[in-house]
């Protein structure tokens, strides 16, 4: 139907410099007492638990336990653990600090404590949940995933070596805070690439054959956003505003996508990282422009209009409109070019290290698989995937 769109976004959003200390009110609005704090071991030795812990304690809430072992694959078996110790202690609300592997596992740690049993594969796939789960919050450590804002999480089944799909509405945490005390030790290349994971995740939904009038307006606001403070803030990297106007960028960005959906990129990406272990926000960066590239003719105009808020406007009223789709493919190819001489992230997939010649043929077919495929203007066969890989080598 023509004109017609849907629009879904429930998510809480707390963000600024005392974000962590709306904690409790949130908690307490949603009737939670005991908390049980999810994170991995590198975000703990960070020191990034602890404002969270302090935030909690300055309001006597008491932390039920802290679940620390969190794998950089979300796993079935951690899920069960973790589901374990949060029925032992008599938890009664999730917080998630961490990444996308951090937040993926308490979706599904949500899903086990809410609806019982301990074979998260039960519940795999679309709408097996029907209804709310338990209180659950996500506190995000990079500025990229947009996590804390999808309906979808990916949990791996280590032992059959397959990973299981999860999407419901019900899987959407009640709150995101967005602290920026909690990226302020990001190392410069991780801040570069997850911003461009960010970047990618807007720009695809811009694009993408689900686009909307409501999603494009996050992903430009996204975009700007990232195209005005990634730089500074890797050259001013303990300013607070710029790390949290990164942050705001990536939820926005997962706001976006999560509504309109990705595209080629993702799909390439994905299939990048599963064979050769290369940082998502690191394919994304490499493969964004080729895949613009590659869309150019059936999505000239949106990939133009891309070019007001990467470039600003001074830039975008100078550009005759017959240009704008190349001028906006050339500002990104420019921002890959300075985010390598400040920090080193690979702006080719022969520059990845990781990946080889002789990978892109296996990496093309593992992509025509990805369902992310479905949402691209244009779409790809094998010799089309490998040609956009090849262009990226």
């Amino acid at each position: 139907m023509r004109g017609y769109f849907e629009f879904f976004s429930p998510v809480k959003i707390v963000a600024g410099e005392k974000a962590l200390e709306h904690i409790p009110f949130e908690l307490a609005s949603l009737g939670s007492k005991r908390p049980m704090v999810i994170t991995d071991k590198g975000v703990r030795e960070a020191g990034l638990v602890r404002p969270v812990e302090a935030a909690l304690s300055e309001a006597d809430v008491p932390v039920a336990a802290v679940f620390d072992s969190v794998p950089p694959d979300s796993s079935k078996t951690v899920v069960t653990e973790i589901a374990t110790v949060y029925r032992e202690t008599q938890a009664d609300a999730l917080i998630a600090v961490g990444g996308g592997s951090v937040i993926d596992t308490a979706k599904g740690v949500n899903i086990l404590v809410s609806e019982g049993g301990d074979d998260i594969e039960a519940y795999s796939g679309s709408g097996a949940l029907t209804r709310k789960l338990k209180p659950f919050f996500v506190i995000p450590t990079t500025s990229g995933t947009g996590s804390e804002v999808t309906l979808v999480a990916v949990i791996k089944d280590v032992e059959r070596g397959l990973k299981l799909p999860f999407a419901s509405s019900f899987l959407l945490p009640d709150a995101a805070i967005l602290d920026p005390r909690m990226t302020l030790k990001l190392p410069p290349q991780l801040t570069a690439a997850t911003a461009m994971d960010a970047m990618t995740h807007a720009v695809e939904s811009f694009i993408s054959l689900a686009k909307n009038p409501v999603s494009d307006a996050y992903a430009t606001g996204a975009i700007r956003k990232i195209a005005e403070n990634v730089v500074p803030t890797i050259k001013n990297p303990s300013d607070a505003h710029l790390r949290l106007e990164l942050s705001v960028a990536a939820t926005m960005a997962g706001i976006a996508f999560s509504n309109a959906m990705v595209g080629l990129v993702h799909a390439l990406g994905h299939s990048v990282g599963a064979r050769c272990h290369v940082h998502h926000g690191t394919c994304m960066s490499i493969l964004l422009p080729h895949v613009l590239r590659y869309n150019l003719d059936a999505r000239r105009n949106e990939i133009g209009e891309l070019l007001l808020p990467l470039a600003g406007a001074d830039v975008y009223a100078s550009t005759p409109k017959g240009q704008r789709a190349e001028a906006a493919i050339a500002a990104l190819d420019s921002l890959k070019d300075e985010l390598h001489e400040l920090t080193g992230l690979p702006r080719s997939l022969s520059e990845a290290e990781k990946v080889e010649r002789e990978d892109l043929e296996p990496i093309a077919k593992m992509s025509l698989d990805d369902g992310s495929l479905i949402y691209n203007a244009v779409e790809a066969d094998f010799d089309d995937a490998l040609g956009v890989l090849q262009n990226a080598w």
